[in-house]
Parts: structure tokens; C-alpha cells; sequence
């Protein structure tokens, strides 16, 4: 017998009893090989696959089969980037997302829904990710792409092929898209949807293949390059037939029959605050005080669930919408406008349904009482931030004047709005008040200025009044332990709160407390340390990273930025399903009761409803940022060569991002910091020059030189300017530092494909412009020629 087949023998004996250890004696007697010379040649087999680390050797001289553990294995979401490589957020939250390497993501693209195997494990104290490899794509999810339908005179197009779509998402900027002839056949330059019938597979890893079902319109049409994203996030422009022919049958005033059963509040002197160009007006305040000191809110939100049926077309599409979607110039709203700006708004002078909840408030700011029930009211006055900051800052006579009778109304609010402010900083809630900016178009679309948005005392009142409405509503059903919708902010995981007191303690700012059992008093009391001070900026933006995500949920949580034990969103039901399903839950339970049979109708369907809503949160949050993104860069696009003062906002080992006064960000790379070789401390988040000592942090002011700009991309670049006057550290003092060459000033460091470019958790780099990588052929015969806060109102996402 020769030796492979010897072998081979040998692990199947081993193999038959995997947990069973062989004496050299056993294993002869089974082979038959107990003769001198054959005994010589078991041990011989042995040695080779104990060596070969197949079996192994005991202490008591008996072998055995070593078992290997099956790979570890995952399912997550594969998030690319365009420079081949990506990252896996696994389902199990103790696990920090995977690398995987440009050869391991088995063609999976960016959102696909993957199961990935371990390579290797992570090291947390430095920093090092887990690694792994995508072995299986279970979901894609990209079914469609959007963009300009284009012919290259100069490409030959394979058989069945008419043209390609030019895809403007860096994620797919290594991607082409060709389009099939079986479809509709689009004309070049118009923008079209189509219909993915093939993906990329690891031989052809930048090849889609789809069908075009529907032209958009064309590239160069006024608004088109929103649409585009709008598309590019699989957010719904239109409405269902199904769904207008029911809001047709809807009426468009409060009928008798409606009235009955709600209680009537029309008598009362109400306001709606919102800001001038709003349409759906979904929330009505007001206080007085009451004869024992304390103050009366009332908070009345439109009964947007009177309207919105389970189970019919309309509920069916405002769900899979999930929420309304602000794009620069135009609201995508969640429901038909004949009821987001008609008979659900709650517009001055007429009778509208609404859901209130009334509360008692101390001085303390303590709920000591309240009431949630359905009502009718009628708004006295369609109020507006403007004019309220007029009567309460600038005590302007001509407005107290046409609002006379409700001006002691607002001065009662602007005072109960101190005391909840007061309360909410005493139990420790963090206020993150980043500036936000509003981008103005002309009527073709273009950006022509960026304002900068005001948040007066109208504003931060209106707020306060929604929190305590949306805290009172919580904390009243969770008492009543039945199944509801929550919005959750979730303590910070240890990992991250250790790793921010670290920053802090090498920045010589004393920390008490331990990041296992971290309070928002805590560092709210950070805040307080460094506020005023040159690393306020730097500190506050550290906090915020540490933060995790607010979203929905079933499960009362609580809200840790707020420092609320119970929270919920009950007060924009027009433009957030969430909300549509706290008024349908009190509704629910105020007909039927809260016994345990009551409560089955849905306690399993919570789940699906939180878990989505909060999905089409996060993606309206993207095509929003996109849109601004896209809008500020083509702002600045005429600006090149203009200088600005600005702030560094994050700082990293390639460069640093910078904000402009008008909120426009933009990176200065490394290359372009020319003066010195620039160090990256990570922990003191600085960048240092190695023989200047010239150093850069978070929140210092420099003047920059706007040097490029790429609309499509996104992407604005700047270069610093009066360099001698960057102040100076010892940071380096200490450090070990690399022998390093000194660099030519006149070539780049880095080529410009492989740029890096990063913001926060997102990573950007510069397109990679071959389509086939590694001399792979391409399918066809011919190759290939050639980025929180906790406001209500509209524009403010939510905590």
C-alpha cells in the first residue's frame, strides 16, 4: 500500500470516531498491518499527519483527530467603497463591523444584504477591526439604477446592448451599467430608470446589466439632478391610483357625524408656530396659568390616524413611505397633499380633528397632571417663528399690536419655556445645537445664497412644548405596560465612552465617573468644564461620535441625549408614520380597553413597524444630505480661487474637513498642507508638523483658498492659507517618530485615484477610471475602447 493510500486509510479510522484516541497498536490490528515492516510504515504515516497537523499526539501516546471548528460565521449588510474594499455591520451588536479585503467581497454591492465568514479577529486596543470575507450575497439591495442614458460613438456595443447609464453614486463609481436592447430605448441625455437583470459576479466584479422601464426626463431639465437622488434612494414620487381615489372620498371639512365622542375645545384661544412657508401645520399650542401657580399646556396634534385607516391603500403606501422627504426646494410628502396641507392642517379659523394631550406643569417643570384624549378645535392664529420672536425678543409694538389678545399667552409660554429648559439641564439632558443652514434656488434650481437658520425663542419654545407632550405620552402608556411605539436613544457602549475619556484625559480634562455606567449628567457636566474654551469645539464633537443612533422601538428604552426616562413622537403624525401609529395605539385603547386579549392585535407587528420606520428615516436622511451636498457644491462651483475663513471640523491622517461661516464643508488634503510633514495624534484628534510644531485641531479658525469643486461628486477641496500664523503645541514631545524621506513639494503625495477622502463613518475616494481591473476580459467581444437633534418642526430631523 503506498503511503497517500495509507493515509487516506488512516483519516478514515480517525474520522469514523472523531472523539476516540488510537494506540499505533489499534490502528495496525484494524489495517491488518502488524507484520515488522508494515508497523514501520503506520508510525511513518502517522509522523505525516500529526506533522500535517491532520491528527495529533497525546501525553499518553495515543493519537487523535484534530477537529476543526467550523468557520464563524455572520449575516450583516455590506457597505462598499469605491476603492474595492468595504465593511460589514454584522446583526450581533457586541461585534464591531468586518474589513473586507477588494478580493473577499464576492462582487457584493454597497447595501447588500450578506453573509460573511470570519478571517480573523478584531483587536479593540488598537483599534483593529475583525476581517472577513463575504461567502454569500443573500439580498441584493440595488433592484434599480438611475442616470443619463449615454452612446459612446466610440464603443461598440455587444449584441443586445444599446448604451450604457452613467451612475453618478461614488459607491458604484467603478461600476458600468449597460442597458438592453428588450426595453424601452431611451434617447442620449435622457435621465431613465431601469431595472437590474444582472449583477456583478467575482469574473465580471464591474459589470450590471439592466432594462430601461421608464424615462425620467432629461439631464439638462430644471430639478433634474434632485430627482436623480430622489431615485437613487427608491424614495416614491407619486401617489397609487388607488390611494387618490380614496383621499377623493375623504371630505375636506369636520363633519357632525366626526364630532361625536371627542371633546370640543373650539372655544379656546389656540396657535399654530411654525415658519413662514410651512403648509402642513400639524401641531396647536396653548398655556395659561392656572389659580394654584401652576401652568397649563395643551399640545394639539392633528388626528392624522382619524383618516388613515389600517389596512387600506392609503395606510399601505404611508407606511412603506414612512416618513416625508425635505429636499432643498420640495417636500416628497409622506401623505397626499389634499391631506397634508388640507383637511389634517391645522389651518386658522376652522374646525379640525386633533389628538391633545393636556399637562399641569409646576415649577419645577413636573407633569403633575395631565389628560390625552381626541378633540375638535379651530385655531385662533396661524403664528409664525418670525413674528413670535418679534413680540418675545424685540418687544415690537406693531405686532404686539395685531396679536394683541395673545400676547399674554406668549409671555406665559416664553415663561413655562424657561422652566422646562431648566428642568431638562437638571436631570442632565445634552444639547448638541450645530448651526443649520437653508440653501436658496432660483427657479431653475440653483443655489444662489445659503442662510443660515435663526433658532430664536419661538423656536426652542415650540420645541420644549412637543417634548413634554411627547415625554408625558410615553411615560403614560408604558405605565400601562401595552404594546407601543417608542423612540430610543440608547446609552453609548462602554468602548466608545472609554475610548472618549481617554481623548479627554490626554487633553488634561479631568473625567469622574466610569464608562461602564456612564449618565447624561455626566457629560453634560463635560460640556460645562469646556464651554467657552478653544477646545469646546473639539470635545463637543468627540461626544457626539460617541453617541449612538436614536430610532424606533417597541421596547421603552428611554432617551439618553434627553435624559428621559420615557419618550416617543406623537407629534408629527403628518409627516412620520411613527407618530400616525401612537395616535392609532391611543385610539386603540381608549375603544377597547388594555386587557391581554386587547393587547395581542399588535404586539407582534411593533416590531416590523419600528424596525422599518426607522429604515426610511435613515434613508430620507441621506437623500437629504446628498441633495445638500450636491447643492452646496454646486454653490461654491464659482467661487474657485476666493478665499474664507473657516473652522476645522474634523481631523484625520489625510487632511483635515473644514466649515465654512455658511456651513459649506470641504477637505484640505495632506498633499496640500505643504509647509511641513504633518503627524496624525488620533487621540488628541491633531495634526502636528513634524519641524514647525505647527498644529491643527478641532473647532480652530484658519483662512482657506478654495482650489477645486466636483458637483457630481460632491466633493469641494480647499488649501490653507497664512500658515505662519497656526499656533503651536509640544504634542509631539514624546512621540516615536518614522525615519522618514522629505518629500518633493512639486509632485503629490498621493495620485489623484487614490485620494482619500473621509467625514465621520463615511469614507470617499477619488473614482478608480478603469472598468476592468486585472486584464479580465469584459463580457462583451470587442474590450472596451475607452454623512442629532430633537426638533419637531419641518427641517430639524428628530432625536
Amino acid at each position: 500500500m503506498d503511503k497517500e493510500k495509507l493515509q487516506e486509510k488512516l483519516l478514515q479510522i480517525f474520522e469514523a470516531e472523531p472523539q476516540k484516541k488510537f494506540q499505533v497498536q489499534d490502528l495496525v490490528k484494524v489495517l491488518d498491518m502488524e507484520g515488522a515492516g508494515q508497523f514501520k510504515f503506520v508510525v511513518q504515516a502517522l509522523a505525516d499527519l500529526e506533522h500535517n497537523k491532520q491528527i495529533k499526539l497525546s501525553e499518553d501516546d495515543t493519537f487523535s483527530l484534530i477537529v476543526k471548528e467550523s468557520p464563524k460565521t455572520f449575516e450583516g449588510v455590506f457597505h462598499a467603497n469605491d476603492r474595492g474594499f468595504g465593511f460589514v455591520s454584522v446583526d450581533d451588536e457586541e461585534l464591531d463591523d468586518f474589513f473586507i479585503s477588494p478580493t473577499q467581497t464576492l462582487a457584493a454591492l454597497n447595501g447588500d444584504r450578506v453573509v460573511v465568514e470570519m478571517i480573523s479577529e478584531g483587536d479593540p486596543e488598537i483599534s483593529k477591526r475583525p476581517e472577513g470575507k463575504v461567502i454569500e450575497i443573500i439580498d441584493h439591495a440595488l433592484t434599480q439604477v438611475v442616470g443619463e442614458f449615454r452612446v459612446d460613438p466610440d464603443e461598440i456595443m455587444p449584441d443586445g446592448y444599446i448604451g450604457t447609464v452613467h451612475l453618478k453614486d461614488k459607491k458604484l463609481s467603478n461600476i458600468k451599467c449597460f442597458i438592453e436592447e428588450k426595453g424601452l430605448h431611451p434617447v442620449p441625455g435622457e435621465v431613465i430608470l431601469a431595472d437590474i437583470t444582472s449583477y456583478p459576479t467575482q469574473t465580471l466584479p464591474n459589470i450590471i446589466k439592466a432594462v430601461a422601464v421608464k424615462v425620467i426626463g432629461n439631464v439638462n431639465d430644471p430639478g433634474m439632478d434632485i430627482l436623480e437622488i430622489v431615485y437613487q434612494h427608491n424614495i416614491p414620487t407619486e401617489f397609487p391610483e388607488e390611494v387618490l381615489e380614496q383621499i377623493s372620498k375623504i371630505p375636506d371639512y369636520v363633519t357632525e357625524e366626526e364630532k361625536v365622542g371627542r371633546v370640543d375645545l373650539t372655544d379656546q384661544d389656540l396657535v399654530t408656530i411654525d415658519s413662514i412657508e410651512s403648509k402642513d401645520l400639524d401641531d396647536a399650542v396653548n398655556v395659561w396659568k392656572l389659580p394654584n401657580g401652576n401652568y397649563h399646556l395643551g399640545v394639539h396634534i392633528a388626528d392624522v390616524s382619524h383618516y388613515v385607516k389600517p389596512k387600506t391603500p392609503l395606510d399601505k403606501e404611508a407606511f412603506e413611505r414612512g416618513t416625508s422627504v425635505y429636499l432643498t426646494d420640495r417636500v416628497i410628502p409622506m401623505l397626499p397633499p389634499k391631506l397634508s396641507n388640507g383637511i389634517c392642517s391645522l389651518n386658522p379659523h376652522v374646525e379640525r380633528l386633533a389628538m391633545t394631550c393636556e399637562m399641569e406643569i409646576n415649577a419645577d417643570g413636573e407633569v403633575v397632571n395631565h389628560k390625552i384624549f381626541p378633540s375638535v378645535i379651530k385655531s385662533t392664529e396661524r403664528m409664525t417663528y418670525k413674528a413670535i420672536n418679534k413680540i418675545l425678543e424685540s418687544d415690537d409694538e406693531k405686532t404686539k399690536e395685531r396679536y394683541a389678545d395673545l400676547v399674554p399667552m406668549f409671555k406665559d409660554m416664553a415663561e413655562l419655556h424657561k422652566i422646562l429648559v431648566k428642568m431638562r439641564k437638571r436631570r442632565g439632558a445634552i444639547d448638541f445645537d450645530a448651526p443649520e443652514a437653508k440653501i436658496i434656488v432660483d427657479e431653475l434650481g440653483h443655489p444662489i445664497d445659503i442662510e443660515l437658520r435663526e433658532r430664536g425663542t419661538s423656536e426652542r419654545m415650540v420645541e420644549s412644548f412637543m417634548l413634554a407632550a411627547n415625554e408625558t405620552v410615553a411615560a403614560h402608556y408604558n405605565k400601562l405596560h401595552v404594546p407601543f411605539v417608542y423612540r430610543i436613544h440608547e446609552t453609548p457602549t462602554p468602548e466608545k465612552i472609554t475610548t472618549f475619556f481617554e481623548a479627554l484625559n490626554s487633553l488634561g480634562i479631568e473625567v469622574t465617573g466610569r464608562s461602564n455606567d456612564v449618565k447624561p449628567k455626566m457629560l453634560q457636566n463635560i460640556l460645562k468644564k469646556v464651554a467657552g474654551k478653544p477646545e469646546e469645539a473639539m470635545v463637543s464633537t468627540m461626544l457626539l461620535r460617541s453617541m449612538q443612533q436614536a430610532k424606533y422601538s417597541p421596547d421603552p428604552l428611554g432617551h439618553f441625549g434627553l435624559a428621559a426616562k420615557d419618550y416617543t413622537h406623537f407629534t408629527s403624525p403628518i409627516r412620520r408614520y411613527p407618530d400616525l401609529m401612537v395616535h392609532r395605539l391611543i385610539r386603540y385603547y381608549k375603544e377597547n380597553g388594555t386587557s391581554e386579549q386587547v393587547q395581542e392585535k399588535y404586539r407582534d407587528k411593533l416590531d416590523e413597524i419600528t424596525l422599518h420606520s426607522s429604515q426610511m428615516e435613515r434613508q430620507a436622511i441621506d437623500a437629504e444630505r446628498d441633495t445638500d451636498a450636491m447643492k452646496k457644491a454646486e454653490f461654491m462651483a464659482d467661487r474657485v480661487g476666493e478665499t474664507f475663513p473657516a473652522v476645522v471640523s474634523s481631523v484625520t491622517k489625510f487632511g483635515m474637513f473644514i466649515a465654512l461661516e455658511n456651513t459649506v464643508e470641504g477637505l484640505i488634503h495632506i498633499s496640500e498642507m505643504k509647509d511641513d510633514y504633518y503627524v496624525f495624534l488620533e487621540k488628541q484628534m491633531a495634526l502636528v508638523g513634524r519641524h514647525s510644531k505647527r498644529t491643527f485641531k478641532i473647532g480652530q479658525p484658519i483662512e482657506v483658498k478654495l482650489i477645486n469643486v466636483n458637483v457630481e461628486q460632491k466633493e469641494i477641496d480647499f488649501k490653507l492659507e497664512g500658515v505662519k500664523d497656526i499656533p503651536k503645541s509640544d504634542l509631539l514631545e514624546g512621540v516615536e517618530l518614522p525615519e522618514f524621506k522629505p518629500r518633493d513639494n512639486n509632485k503629490r503625495r498621493f495620485k489623484d485615484k487614490d485620494k482619500k477622502r473621509s467625514h465621520g463613518n463615511k469614507k470617499y475616494h477619488g473614482k478608480d477610471k478603469k472598468n476592468f481591473k486585472g486584464g479580465q476580459k469584459p463580457f462583451y467581444k470587442n474590450g472596451n475602447k475607452n454623512r442629532f437633534n430633537h426638533s419637531n418642526k419641518k427641517g430639524r430631523r428628530s432625536r
